[in-house]
């Protein structure tokens, strides 16, 4: 016994129905089993797209459309707070006077995308820093400025 000997079940298998051929074929003579008229007995009638509601004006056209959303524009920032500068220094990861840049923030795991980058001011900073990103919030800047730092924003 090998795979060329294999054959289905006695009675497990049928020819397919050969549909209108004929009234001497058994099988649709004038409606080929589909039953009269409409639009289900014309050929080709299960390719309708999914949202076809049979010649309504469709839900989407129904519904008014109105206003406009800014979502796919805005600008997504990387933020990074001045706590998390500060942490930096004590772990001894940066040092006072360096500076940072949102690539420098990129390399330290900071930030993911280095593109857009802004830093905010949750938390408190001691150590002088200059600071570069593409925005500052008005605590972040102040803080930096106050611990004897520079916040710089860059113009792209």
């Amino acid at each position: 016994m090998d795979l060329s000997n294999l054959k289905p079940a006695e009675g497990a298998t049928q020819s397919a129905q050969r549909l209108g051929r004929g009234e001497g074929s058994g099988r649709g003579g004038h409606s080929s089993t589909r039953g009269t008229k409409g639009q289900s007995s014309r050929s080709g009638a299960g390719t309708r797209p999914i949202w076809f509601e049979g010649g309504q004006t469709p839900l989407f056209q129904r519904v008014p459309k109105h206003g406009f959303s800014n979502a796919p524009f805005r600008t997504e920032y990387d933020v990074a707070n001045v706590q998390r500068l500060q942490r930096l220094v004590d772990e001894g990861r940066l040092s006072a006077g360096d500076s940072v840049t949102p690539a420098v923030l990129a390399d330290l795991g900071l930030v993911q995308n280095e593109d857009c980058v802004k830093i905010l001011g949750d938390g408190s900073i001691s150590t002088p820093l200059d600071v570069s990103a593409h925005a500052f919030s008005a605590s972040a800047q102040q803080k930096i400025e106050a611990a004897g730092g520079t916040a710089t924003a860059l113009d792209d």
